[in-house]
């Protein structure tokens, strides 16, 4: 039995709890326009911490009967309905609560309640939604997402996306019941906990973030770039589960670039098959560990491809051209993601969190997701991100200030691991001309110079303490300031230190594999990723 509020010396003041009970929250999202109102009901979604398992929109190029046929065979757990400004047409958003009310969907878990549908679409369609819906489902109705095309509203529909996993989700799962007597703050799906954290630590810090996890399954990744949150689930690449997608998506040339020895592709495939038959085992052997933080690498940078395509600017909004008003009507809009911009990078996961060594997950986060300019790295030690995350958001009003300074500090003192910080010049460079010259001076008045070379890696261990840094870039080299242009800073090291990665962006490796294992040898040894051995 928890004791709470703690009597004493006995006890705890606080109980909190997030879920990924029955797979996590799944759901289903409706819009007008696939690229416009479509997208924004995926976001809403994403960020409440759900799996979108599919989108259906007017112009999805899908019939009417195919629409209904998927919505009865996917039985999400709820759906979320949008489409059209406000005040705008209302006949397709009507046709899609149509198709909806002829599906007559039922709910994934449990028959005796109604499915959960939320509409958060144009407010002139309100009543006659409700008079298509209102009888069949359990209807909710909040403000527009795209109220106007310029501007996006995801706050109701997140907020009641994640009443509605209280009240009609958990309610199925086992022992539900009872948690909920148990904790003081509304159980939230685990990656929207995640997720709310990462959006308070760029906004109270003032950066950009990204943070990834990493699992069995799926890969989660989150940013906040321009103020603003996204989040997508990669939900077939994974590390065990969702092994062989990975080597399928990303083909097996892909993975074995990052395999520093010569592997037969059928041996490959073996071993690739064995951890899927087998999800929970761990390499046993250091050949294992070189093939599985290889694909953790293609698992990472798919996944951040997917995100980089999602998190995007509002599609549909007018943009002026020229000074003349001549505007055209925007159908894609610009990534969000600017890695020169990135401040934070945080790792999850277990081949992440707990890879036998630190320089390990350092280098895989670098290879994958390729930072630019000045980055810290860092890695969450135990998962602890999801707790603290509700931890932040908690609306007791006595315990509100607190517990969002609490949950900060515990992330920076308890849960991050700081790996340290890359810094990598980028631009047009010859083959082992230099790039930059760095100049660190320390604490103690010491100072070191650095040249990084095009296609060199190099780390020097420091601890978690701020060092001075001016980086002097060759010409049309960029390393945060524009090109050619100098740059002053200050860098923390970590538990691996400074990285000075002068290696291409992507990093390109020879199609010649003993030139290829050279090149992973050389960058392995330079941040001592792996212990010395036969190997090297």
């Amino acid at each position: 039995e928890i004791i709470t509020p703690s009597k004493g010396n006995m006890g705890v003041d606080i109980y909190l709890s997030t879920s990924s009970a029955g797979g996590g929250l799944q759901m289903m999202v409706a819009g007008v326009v696939k690229s416009m109102s479509g997208e924004s009901a995926e976001r809403a979604a994403l960020g409440a911490g759900s799996i979108v398992m599919d989108i259906i929109a007017s112009n999805d190029g899908r019939k009417a009967h195919e629409k209904i046929k998927r919505i009865r065979e996917l039985r999400p757990d709820m759906i979320l309905l949008s489409g059209g400004i406000d005040g705008g047409t209302v006949s397709h958003v009507v046709e899609l609560a149509e198709i909806l009310a002829a599906a007559n969907p039922k709910p994934r878990l449990g028959n005796e309640y109604k499915l959960p549908i939320i509409y958060a679409g144009n407010n002139k369609a309100q009543k006659t939604v409700k008079d298509t819906l209102g009888l069949m489902v359990d209807l909710d109705i909040v403000a527009n997402i795209r109220p106007v095309l310029e501007k996006e509203n995801l706050e109701p529909s997140r907020d009641k996306i994640h009443d509605l996993f209280m009240e009609h989700v958990m309610q199925q799962a086992p022992g539900y019941k009872k948690l909920m007597t148990w904790t003081d703050a509304p159980i939230m799906p685990t990656p929207g906990a995640v997720g709310a954290l990462i959006e308070m630590i760029a906004e109270k810090e003032q950066i950009t973030v990204v943070g990834v996890d990493i699992g069995g399954a799926t890969t989660d990744i989150f940013s906040v770039f321009q103020k603003k949150f996204n989040r997508t689930v990669s939900a077939n690449l994974g590390m065990s589960y969702s092994i062989c997608n990975v080597l399928a998506e990303s083909g097996m040339e892909n993975v074995l670039r990052w395999v520093p020895f010569n592997i037969d592709m059928s041996e490959l495939i073996n071993r690739i098959g064995n951890k899927m038959i087998r999800p929970t085992t761990v390499p046993q052997s250091l050949e294992e560990l070189f093939i599985e933080q290889a694909i953790a690498r293609e698992a990472l940078r798919l996944s951040f491809e997917q995100h980089k395509n999602f998190a995007v600017g509002l599609k549909g909004v007018q943009r002026e051209r020229t000074i003349s008003d001549a505007f055209e009507q925007s159908t894609s809009g610009k990534s969000l993601v600017n890695m020169m911009d990135l401040d934070l990078l945080v790792g999850s996961g277990g081949v992440l969190s707990h890879a036998p060594r630190r320089e390990q997950s350092t280098k895989m986060l670098i290879d994958a997701f390729l930072p630019e300019g000045i980055t810290q790295l860092a890695v969450d030690s135990i998962f602890m991100m999801p707790q603290l995350g509700v931890l932040a958001n908690i609306d007791k009003d006595e315990l509100k200030e607190d517990a969002s300074q609490a949950a900060l500090e515990v992330f920076d003192n308890d849960c991050l691991i700081r790996l340290g910080t890359c810094v990598t010049p980028v631009g047009n460079a010859k083959p082992n001309s230099k790039m930059a010259d760095v100049t660190l001076t320390f604490g103690d008045g010491s100072v070191k110079e650095i040249e990084i070379n095009e296609g060199s890696l190099e780390m020097m261990e420091h601890p978690y303490e701020e060092v001075k840094v001016h980086i002097k870039p060759a010409r049309g080299i960029d390393v945060g300031a524009g090109k050619g242009e100098e740059l002053e800073s200050v860098i923390y090291g970590g538990v691996v230190g400074l990285i000075f990665d002068g290696r291409n962006r992507p990093i390109t490796l020879s199609k010649e594999s003993d030139q290829r294992i050279d090149s992973l040898l050389n960058w392995s040894k330079a941040v001592d990723e792996y212990p010395k051995g036969e190997m090297f």
